[in-house]
C-alpha cells in the first residue's frame, strides 16, 4: 500500500499549488485538475501514477507529462473537449484503462443537504454521506461523500487505485467539513477507505466509512461499495398490522438472540442470514415468542465483543452474508408473524484506529478531554452527543434500521452510561454540566429527539431502553417532561428475583420482600423483566445453576421463577439458552448446548417455556394491563413464612389467579380468597409431569365456597405443588 507523503521527490521550482497537489496535500484538487476554459482556451490536467502516456478518447489529443511527475497537461482552443470526457492510459505493467475523468464532473451534493446536516437534522443522510452508485449526466459510478471538517486533504483508495492516496483526492463542500468525489466506472463490492492527512501534524490515516454499507468480513476492516438494494418486501400486511396496533396492550414475549452462537453448522462456521432465518422463525413459532431480539449486528471487528464495539452503524455484519441476506431475515420473520427488534448502540464506540476515534485527527466524534470522552472501564470513547453532525449520525443510523431493514424497534444499550457524566467515575474523573449537576443534558436531548422522530415516522415501533439507574420517566412521553421510551428494561425486579431465587428455600422467608418490593413500582414505568444475555456470562453462572438445592429442586425452582415472570406485569425476554435450561454459561464462540434435549429435564423446560408462552398471549388477563395497576391486585403477600405469593391478574371481568409455592413442601387444603363465584379452571401448573415435576394438582379445576378469605366473599380450597405455580382462570 503506498502513502501519499512525497515531498522529497517533488520538484521545487514548481508552483506551491501543483507542488500541494503532487505531494498529496491539496484540500481542493479540482482547481488544478480536469477541464478549465481560460478565455479563448482551454486546458486537462490529470494526475495518473504510474501512468505511461493519456490520451482524450472524444479527441485523440495526447497528453504531456510534465517532467519528473505523474501530471499530464493537454492545451488547446477553447470548445475542443466535451465536458464529459474520457481517458485512455496505459500504466506501468502493459495495461490499458479508458475512464471518465472524475475531476470532470460537478459537485453532487446539494446545498441543502449540507445546510440539514450541518443542523442535525438530515433523516436520510446515510443516503447522502457514504457510498453510492448513481448515474450522473448519463455515465455511471460511485459518489463518495464524507465528514472529515479538520482534514488538510481526504482521498478514496481502494484495489481501483493502488491504494494510492494521490490518485482520487476529494473536494471539500466549503465550510461543511463535508467531502465528496464521484469516480466513474466502479461497481459494487469493491473495498475501499479514505486516506485522511490532517492539517496541523501532516499524519495519514486509513479509516473505514463512518456511513459504510457493507464491510469486509473480518478481520480484514475496509468498507465495501454496498450492494444495489433490489430487495422485493413482502411484508406490507405485517407493516400496516404494525401501524396500527395497540402495543401497550398486546402480548410481547422477547427471544433475545446473538446469531453467531445460537447454532452453527457441523463444522462449528456461522450459518447465514437466510439460513437463519428459517431455522429460528421455526424454533420462535414453536415456542411462542413474539420477537426476536437481535445482539447487535451492526458490522464489529472482534466477535467476543458480541456486537457492541460497534464500528459498522448502517451495515450488518457480513459475518452472516450481506445487506439483501438481512433484509431477507426480517421480512422472513414478519411472513411469519415474528417481529424483529435491534440492539442498537449509541453509548460509546470502539478506539480502533481504522474507526471513528480521532476521524480527521481531532475528536471529531468524541470529547477531547477524556473525562466527558471515554469510559475507561471499557476501553471506548463516548459520542460528543451535542455536536449536530454527530447527533445526526447516530439519529440517522436508528431510522436506517427503521426503515431500510424494516425492524419493529430498538432496543438501546447502556442508557445509564448516557445519562451521566459520572458513570463508573470517581470524585475528580469527570466534568460537570453548565448547571454543576452530573446528568448529560446533550445526552438527555439526543434521546428525546430519538424517541420523538422514531415515533413519529415509524407508528407502531418501539424504542426500548436498557436503564439500570432510578432516572425518572423513562418511558415516559417527551412532552410530560419524560425521555420518551417505548419501553424499560426492569432491572430491579430481575436483580431481586434472581436474589431470592438462590436462596436456599429454608431461608426464602427472610427474604421475602425481594419478591414483593417490585410491585411498589411496577407501574411507574413500562416495564420488560428481561433474563437477558448479561445474567449468563462472567462468572454469574447459567440460569440452571443459579437456582438452589439438588438437580430436580433447580429444574423445579427455575420452572417457578419462569411462572413468576409470565404472571407478572411487564413484557418478557429470555435469552437463548435459558428456555432449555442450558447448563453452563453462554459460551459467544460456540452454539447453544441443543444436545440437552435428549434429556427430559431440559425437554421439559422447553416444553414449560412454550406453553408459558401460548398461555401469556391467549389470556388478556395476562398480558393486556402489564403497565397498568388496573390489571393487578394482591391476594396475600405477606405469607413470608409459607414463602408463598398470589395475586390476580385481571382484564376488565376476566380474571387469573397466580399462586406461587416458593418451598418444596406440598401443601395441601391451602385456601385462597377470591374474587367471585363460580368454578376457576387451572389453566397452568409448572409441576406437571409433561414438564418433568411431581404433578401435583388440581384436578383441572376448582370450585369457589362462599367461605370469605382474606378480605374476599369467596375462596377455593387448593393443592399447592412444591416448588411450582399454579394459574386459575375465572370460567364464571
Amino acid at each position: 500500500m503506498q502513502h501519499s507523503d512525497s515531498d522529497d521527490n517533488t520538484p521545487r521550482q514548481f508552483p506551491e499549488e501543483l507542488q500541494k497537489l503532487l505531494q498529496a496535500r491539496h484540500h481542493d484538487p479540482f482547481t488544478l485538475l480536469g477541464r478549465h476554459v481560460l478565455g479563448d482556451k482551454e486546458m486537462v490536467r490529470v494526475f495518473l501514477p504510474r501512468a505511461e502516456w493519456v490520451r482524450i478518447v472524444e479527441t485523440g489529443c495526447s497528453l504531456q507529462r510534465i517532467d519528473g511527475t505523474d501530471l499530464f497537461e493537454w492545451h488547446g482552443p477553447a470548445g475542443s473537449v466535451p465536458e464529459r470526457y474520457r481517458l485512455v492510459w496505459r500504466d506501468s505493467h502493459g495495461a490499458e484503462h479508458v475512464a471518465y475523468d472524475p475531476y470532470c464532473f460537478p459537485p453532487q451534493i446539494s446545498d441543502f443537504d449540507l445546510h440539514l446536516f450541518g443542523e442535525g437534522r438530515h433523516w436520510h443522510v446515510y443516503r447522502v454521506l457514504g457510498s453510492h452508485r448513481r448515474q450522473v449526466d448519463g455515465v455511471y459510478g460511485v459518489l463518495f461523500a464524507v465528514w472529515a471538517p479538520s482534514a488538510e486533504r481526504v482521498s478514496v483508495v481502494g484495489d481501483f487505485n493502488s491504494w494510492d492516496g494521490r490518485a482520487h483526492p476529494m473536494r471539500v463542500r466549503g465550510g461543511s467539513g463535508v467531502w465528496e468525489l464521484f469516480i466513474p466506472g466502479l461497481g459494487t463490492g469493491q473495498p475501499y477507505k479514505y486516506e485522511i492527512r490532517t492539517r496541523h501534524e501532516g499524519k495519514i490515516s486509513l479509516k473505514s466509512d463512518p456511513y459504510g454499507q457493507q464491510f469486509e468480513l473480518r478481520p480484514a476492516t475496509a468498507t465495501l461499495i454496498p450492494e444495489e438494494d433490489t430487495y422485493h418486501w413482502h411484508d406490507d400486511d405485517w407493516i400496516a398490522a404494525r401501524q396500527a396496533s395497540d402495543w401497550q396492550h398486546a402480548p410481547i414475549s422477547i427471544y433475545e438472540v446473538h446469531l453467531g452462537s445460537w447454532k452453527r453448522d457441523e463444522a462449528g462456521d456461522f450459518l447465514d442470514y437466510r439460513t437463519l432465518a428459517r431455522e429460528l422463525v421455526d424454533y420462535v413459532q414453536e415456542t411462542g415468542f413474539t420477537h426476536i431480539e437481535l445482539l447487535p449486528v451492526t458490522e464489529h471487528p472482534l466477535d467476543a465483543s458480541w456486537g457492541y464495539q460497534t464500528t459498522g452503524y448502517f451495515a450488518p455484519t457480513s459475518r452472516f452474508g450481506t445487506p439483501g441476506d438481512f433484509r431477507y431475515f426480517v421480512d422472513y420473520c414478519h411472513q411469519h408473524g415474528i417481529g424483529v427488534l435491534l440492539d442498537w448502540v449509541p453509548a460509546h464506540f470502539p478506539k480502533d484506529a481504522f474507526g471513528l476515534a480521532r476521524f480527521d485527527g481531532t475528536a471529531l466524534y468524541e470529547h477531547q478531554d477524556p473525562r466527558r470522552g471515554e469510559h475507561t472501564d471499557w476501553g471506548t470513547l463516548i459520542y460528543n452527543y451535542g455536536r449536530s453532525e454527530v447527533r445526526n449520525f447516530l439519529l440517522s443510523s436508528a431510522l436506517f434500521w427503521l426503515e431500510e431493514f424494516h425492524l419493529d424497534g430498538l432496543r438501546v444499550d447502556a442508557v445509564a452510561s448516557m445519562l451521566y457524566h459520572d458513570y463508573s467515575r470517581k470524585a475528580g474523573e469527570w466534568l460537570p454540566n453548565v448547571h454543576g449537576g452530573r446528568e448529560n443534558l446533550e445526552a438527555v436531548n439526543f434521546l428525546r429527539e430519538l424517541n420523538t422522530v422514531t415515533h413519529a415516522r415509524f407508528p407502531g415501533t418501539v424504542v426500548i431502553a436498557e436503564e439500570s439507574t432510578a432516572w425518572p420517566a423513562v418511558s415516559r412521553p417527551v412532552d410530560q417532561n419524560g425521555l420518551g421510551f417505548s419501553m424499560k428494561w426492569n432491572m430491579g425486579w430481575m436483580h431481586d428475583s434472581l436474589s431470592y431465587i438462590q436462596h436456599d428455600p429454608v431461608h426464602r422467608k427472610y427474604h421475602h420482600n425481594d419478591l414483593t418490593f417490585g410491585l411498589l413500582y411496577a407501574f411507574t414505568e413500562n416495564f420488560v423483566l428481561p433474563f437477558s444475555h448479561d445474567e449468563v456470562v462472567h462468572g454469574k453462572q447459567s440460569m440452571l445453576y443459579k437456582q438452589a438445592g439438588d438437580e430436580w429442586q433447580q429444574f423445579a425452582n427455575l420452572r417457578l421463577l419462569y411462572t413468576y415472570m409470565y404472571a407478572f406485569p411487564g413484557k418478557k425476554l429470555l435469552f437463548m439458552g435459558n428456555e432449555i435450561a442450558q447448563g453452563r454459561e453462554w459460551n459467544f464462540d460456540s452454539s447453544i448446548e441443543w444436545h440437552l434435549l435428549d434429556y427430559e429435564l431440559h425437554r421439559g423446560m422447553l416444553l414449560l417455556v412454550g406453553d408459558l408462552n401460548f398461555l401469556y398471549r391467549d389470556m388478556p388477563e395476562l398480558h393486556r394491563h402489564d403497565f397498568s395497576a388496573e390489571g393487578f391486585d394482591w391476594i396475600e403477600c405477606n405469607a413470608a413464612d409459607e414463602s408463598m405469593l398470589s395475586f390476580l391478574r385481571r382484564d376488565g371481568d376476566s380474571t387469573a389467579v397466580v399462586v406461587l409455592n416458593f418451598t418444596p413442601v406440598p401443601r395441601h387444603g391451602v385456601r385462597i380468597g377470591v374474587p367471585a363465584p363460580g368454578s376457576y379452571r387451572e389453566r397452568f401448573n409448572s409441576d406437571s409431569g409433561y414438564y418433568g415435576g411431581s404433578d401435583v394438582g388440581n384436578h383441572g379445576q376448582v370450585q369457589a365456597e362462599e367461605i370469605p378469605w382474606s378480605g374476599r366473599a369467596w375462596s377455593v380450597s387448593l393443592s399447592l405443588p412444591p416448588l411450582a405455580g399454579i394459574v386459575l382462570q375465572h370460567n364464571g
